[in-house]
């Protein structure tokens, strides 16, 4: 049933209410994450806000990021699907010009045969006339439809072309972040599980670090969402620049980054980290309009190493402890495991 105005404010009003009670950012992201809950239209997203509310912490950024990604970001299943019904169709196309083809081929071979068996019994020209004649209209019956085929295989192999293509490009765009372009929650989850698995196999070491913006609430609060959003890329592109080959920088959610580091000790990851996090501080965020410098950015990072004992969940555990030991040393602070009691055994 449609809601009417007043009903649609209401609703509005009491997303807007919860969300200041609860001391949420007002961006339009998580707006849509109370409006959806406060409508209760997808109950699997309102259990999930209700642990957030019910652990009496602070609600995090990333955590509600990592609520609306999961359950009102665009389904990549519902775009598989419709590129697979369009293969599907082409596919069929393909598949029904073969069958002409091949009952043409077979109706050219009996022709063929009653022809052969119409020789013996050719008695004058006119005769030899009249089944040659046959023949070659058969003949050429038979090339313009293999023309055909040939023609309409071409353009379907063009379409299926295109289809992959679109898939691949749908498949990445699931995988980026779009304000950053950098990979995703999801693209890091995946891409983690993968390294993890390859340090078992292989018996190498895998570094990780998590990073978020120092007073990142604070530029959002001073000089607005948009500038907000440009300190977010600028770490990004800070991240990108010195992440290389086998590594993975990804936007973990809000403020909040990470970096997969394969084949990586401990001791490296952590001058990659300092690197990095001297290298952002070096910025400077600019008012575009005038010029003004609005202050300078720090990020502080956590570094973890896999140990024998390790699962995903507690490697990530492990490093996101470090990061809020360095945001409680100070900030603008890389820390790492072995820096943190009780892990320097680590």
């Amino acid at each position: 049933m449609s809601q009417t105005a007043d009903q649609k404010r209401k609703l509005a009003g009491d997303a807007i209410a919860l969300m200041t009670q609860l001391d949420v950012e007002p961006s339009p992201d998580n707006y849509s994450v109370f409006h959806t809950y406060c409508a209760g239209t997808k109950p699997e997203l309102k259990r999930a806000v209700d642990v957030l509310i019910g652990s009496g912490n602070a609600i995090r950024q990333a955590a509600l990021d990592a609520i609306r990604d999961e359950h009102l970001a665009p389904s990549l299943e519902a775009a598989i699907a419709n590129l697979g019904a369009e293969m599907n169709g082409t596919l069929t196309g393909v598949l029904e010009h073969i069958a002409r083809a091949a009952r043409d081929t077979t109706a050219y071979e009996k022709t063929l045969s009653a022809a052969s068996g119409e020789l013996g019994g050719v008695n004058s020209g006119h005769d030899l006339t009249k089944l040659v004649g046959t023949l070659l209209s058969a003949t050429q019956a038979m090339e313009a439809r293999t023309k055909d085929l040939e023609t309409e295989l071409h353009r379907s192999s063009k379409e299926v072309e295109d289809l992959k293509s679109k898939l691949d490009d749908v498949r990445m765009e699931s995988l980026t972040d779009p304000l950053t372009g950098i990979r995703n929650r999801k693209a890091l989850d995946l891409e983690l599980e993968r390294a993890f698995n390859n340090a078992r196999t292989h018996g190498e070491p895998l570094s990780l670090f998590m990073c978020d913006i120092d007073r990142f609430k604070t530029f959002n609060d001073t000089w607005g969402h948009q500038t907000g959003d440009q300190v977010l890329k600028l770490v990004a592109q800070c991240l990108s620049e010195n992440v290389k080959g086998r590594d993975t920088a990804a936007r973990f959610g809000g403020e909040e980054f990470a970096v997969i580091l394969p084949q990586t000790e401990l001791a490296d990851a952590v001058r990659l980290a300092n690197a990095i996090r001297k290298r952002v501080e070096s910025k400077k965020l600019l008012k575009k309009s005038t010029g003004d410098i609005l202050g300078a950015i720090t990020i502080s990072i956590g570094v973890s190493q896999l140990t024998e004992a390790d699962t995903v969940e507690t490697l990530v555990k492990r490093a996101d402890s470090c990061l809020y030991a360095a945001k409680h040393g100070g900030r603008n602070l890389v820390m790492a495991q072995t820096e943190i009691p009780g892990n320097r055994a680590a």
